[in-house]
């Protein structure tokens, strides 16, 4: 299965598909954001009341300054992110060597008829 998208990601991909194609229409959208029909429509409503689309002729959505400006940010920002990950991956990597130096053998020989007579007692 694949990650689900963030609601940022959707909106960039919907204003990606207006700006390449210089417009485009509701099915040209629909089909290359990868939507269905009803999360389309209520997207295209957030964006439209957000002044980063317009309906133009024929239907035809067209980007304004204000969604050019948004995918500038949005692709600083997917930049950014993708550095902090990379960054995270790297420490996590780190912590399962760390931990695979020095492995915790006292929670593998843990008496768990031990455990039971001691739950909901007070340490001493």
């Amino acid at each position: 299965m694949g990650k689900h998208r963030s609601r940022l990601k959707i909106l960039a991909n919907i204003l990606s598909v207006v700006s390449v194609n210089n417009g485009a229409k509701k099915t040209q959208i629909m089909y290359q954001a990868y939507l269905s029909y009803k999360l389309l429509v209520q997207y295209l409503k957030d964006v439209t009341e957000a002044g980063l689309v317009k309906c133009g002729n024929e239907n035809c959505y067209v980007l304004t300054q204000k969604g050019e400006k948004f995918l500038e940010r949005f692709d600083e920002y997917s930049k950014s992110r993708e550095t902090v990950e990379k960054h995270l991956g790297h420490i996590e990597n780190q912590k399962s060597m760390l931990e695979e130096m020095c492995p915790n053998t006292e929670v593998a020989n843990v008496d768990p008829n031990n455990l039971e007579r001691n739950i909901g007692r007070r340490p001493e």
